[in-house]
């Protein structure tokens, strides 16, 4: 038997957990490796980064790039799930568990970057920031603190704000644009500002952490 348990595991909400308790089932049944998940889930932010880079030339594909991305969320909350029901966590896995998540945020936003509905350093900052907060978060309990997962702008917020400003974009049209800056420039833009303001927060979180023990 596994002792190995993963610690500061990112809170999720129970009908989100319920929603995976079936799948957790049967990759437990099926012998499914939590690694294999968390491949599946980068394999979906891939789907999800390509849909958008082409998304400039086919708007309609913002679609499917937001089911995409709410599966590479899914698909990253199940991994752990799977890991910690069938004794498989290890540090190996925490391992395997990050990196794929950080391939998958930058696939996302270099296709935002790259699909001719906002300008491309838009894409790249977003891209950026999205790294920093995550590195961010894992910073505390790499110094000794807890993990954090604070702020406005964590991983599933980002997704939701890309998701809104995409599907806003194909209602008003790609030509949309509010002082010189696109929708998607300007929806890159709210990730940046939220995504600085979760690194404040979780920079304070650590720093208080550390002052109490």
């Amino acid at each position: 038997m596994n002792a190995y348990q993963p610690t500061d595991r990112r809170p999720i909400a129970s009908s989100l957990r319920r929603s995976a308790d079936a799948a957790v089932r049967l990759c437990v049944r099926w012998h499914v490796h939590p690694d294999a998940v968390s491949y599946a889930s980068a394999v979906a932010a891939a789907g999800a980064g390509a849909c958008l880079w082409r998304s400039g030339v086919h708007l309609w594909l913002v679609v499917p790039a937001a089911a995409l991305m709410y599966l590479r969320l899914w698909l990253n909350m199940l991994d752990g799930m799977v890991a910690v029901a069938s004794r498989k966590a290890s540090r190996r896995g925490q391992i395997l568990n990050e990196l794929p998540d950080r391939v998958s945020d930058v696939l996302i936003f270099v296709g935002v970057a790259h699909s001719g509905l906002c300008v491309v350093a838009s894409g790249y900052w977003a891209a950026m920031a999205a790294l920093l907060v995550a590195y961010v978060g894992t910073l505390g309990q790499a110094i000794g603190a807890r993990r954090q997962f604070g702020g406005v702008m964590a991983k599933p917020w980002r997704m939701v704000t890309l998701h809104v400003g995409t599907w806003t974009a194909l209602a008003l049209g790609a030509d949309a644009a509010y002082a010189g800056l696109s929708i998607v420039d300007w929806t890159c833009i709210i990730i940046v500002l939220g995504c600085v303001q979760t690194v404040i927060v979780r920079l304070n979180r650590i720093v208080r952490n550390l002052r109490e023990h």
